[in-house]
């Protein structure tokens, strides 16, 4: 028994694949938009911030945001002396006879041969340290290291570190913004904190108080909170009050007897004679008591320490480590939400429906997003082709055959008017829907009179 075979199908040449649209701007505008927010974070919190370096930084003369005229006013109120120094070794020389407090606004402007005579104080007196660096207390020699470093200062109680606050004046000022920076105990010494570390005193030769927060000085910030009363706490009291107050980085001290090794004090290092400037005491004699560590204060103001820039912390160190975990996390988030936005990300691939949709259907579906899109143009062009792929296969024609001599054939066949023909098949774009109407139905007629000449045009 034979068993016929089917005959073989015709093969359908592969339709061209389109080419793949570039979806590069649904990855690349979400992170462009992102690395913009992140950038003017950045700017906006580097402006908002003050600079020590800035002039007019805390000091008692300058009334502007981050000046400090609004403290001085307010210890010279209590009945504080306010003695305001633009030198070092002056301000040094200023605490004589002690006791006195020695405030240090921007410890980063100290020259590093003159930081171990900072705690070389007479008894009694106290020196405050605002915001210091690790250079400035390995400078010092104080047993304190710098921990870790907030974005924004943080507004805590004295007691927020689980511990007693031992510093009266942080217990009566309550809460305050001083958690900016902090700070604990080196390997082997011995501090006591308040505000979580945002505060510490050191028991050492001279009482230290490190304070890791600008806030409670500043003009702008010193009516917040329990501001001002912690910072007049720290330098108001009976002692007099020497405010340093550098223009800039301090140059090198030179002169007669100085000399720069630390731990020594401001009596036997600063100058001859028996008074601490040498010769008749401070304003007199041939060492920095003269005048001369005065002048020499604006020799340079680029002078800056021996061991190298006063930053040592770039930019990595400036914020804490659970800032950049945060900042990956969301980077990630975002890429993923990135990810699945842009849908695909190669050219389309056929898949097999999981339903049968009848043709009605898509038509209609089809036709009611080409209304919606106005597309006129593209709705043409698919009654056009739909049309040729009726007509070419009726009339023996190529695919490939040429406009005019379809135009011409299918005239020929129907009796027509070649360019009409030709403006019906190949024409312009319909540019309204009842050109649009138009042309349906003309294509329509032209399919049924070629299909069934005997019936002709039946519109």
């Amino acid at each position: 028994m034979t068993v016929p075979l089917d005959p073989p199908r015709p093969e359908t040449p592969p339709r061209p694949a389109a080419p793949p649209r570039r979806r590069r701007h649904r990855l690349l505008i979400p992170l462009g938009l992102a690395v913009l927010l992140i950038v003017a974070t950045l700017v906006c919190h580097a402006v908002d911030q003050p600079d020590p370096t800035d002039r007019g930084f805390l000091s008692p003369v300058a009334t502007g945001a981050h000046g400090g005229s609004r403290l001085a006013e307010a210890l010279r109120g209590q009945g504080v002396t306010v003695r305001r120094e633009t030198d070092t070794l002056q301000a040094l020389l200023a605490t004589e006879p002690g006791p006195a407090t020695l405030f240090v606004p921007a410890p980063e402007l100290v020259h590093p041969a003159t930081l171990g005579a900072l705690t070389d104080l007479p008894p009694g007196s106290r020196l405050v340290l605002v915001d210091p660096s690790r250079r400035v207390l390995v400078g010092t020699g104080l047993p304190v290291v710098p921990g870790g470093r907030r974005w924004a200062t943080r507004v805590t109680d004295p007691d927020a570190g689980g511990r007693p606050c031992p510093l009266p004046e942080a217990t009566r000022a309550g809460r305050a913004a001083a958690v900016h920076q902090r700070y604990a105990a080196r390997a082997g010494g011995t501090v006591r904190g308040c505000y979580a570390g945002g505060l510490v005193r050191v028991p050492w030769r001279t009482e230290v108080v490190v304070i890791g927060a600008s806030d409670p000085f500043r003009n702008d910030r010193i009516d917040e909170w329990g501001n001002r009363a912690l910072a007049t706490g720290l330098l108001g009291g009976p002692r007099r009050l020497v405010w340093l107050d550098l223009p800039g980085p301090a140059p090198a001290p030179t002169g007669p007897g100085w000399s720069p090794a630390p731990g020594e004090g401001p009596g036997d290092g600063y100058g001859h004679g028996d008074g601490p400037g040498g010769g008749d005491g401070p304003g007199g004699g041939d060492g920095p008591g003269d005048g001369g560590a005065r002048d020499r204060s604006d020799q340079g103001s680029d002078d800056r320490a021996d061991g190298g820039s006063p930053w040592d912390n770039p930019l990595w160190d400036a914020f804490p480590a659970w800032f950049w975990a945060l900042l990956l996390q969301l980077a990630l988030a975002g890429l993923l939400v990135v990810l699945w936005r842009a849908r695909r990300l190669g050219p389309p691939v056929p898949e097999p429906l999981p339903v049968t949709v009848r043709s009605a259907e898509t038509v209609l579906g089809r036709a009611r997003l080409y209304r919606r899109a106005r597309a006129r143009g593209p709705a043409a062009e698919t009654l056009r082709a739909a049309a040729l792929a009726r007509l070419l296969p009726r009339l023996s024609l190529p695919p490939d055959t040429p406009p005019a001599d379809v135009a011409a054939r299918v005239a020929a066949h129907t009796g027509r008017d070649p360019e009409q023909v030709a403006e019906l098949l190949h024409g312009a774009e319909p540019t309204t829907d009842q050109e649009l109407l138009a042309l349906a139905r003309g294509l329509d007629a032209l399919n049924r009179t070629v299909f069934h000449p005997s019936e002709g045009d039946p519109r």
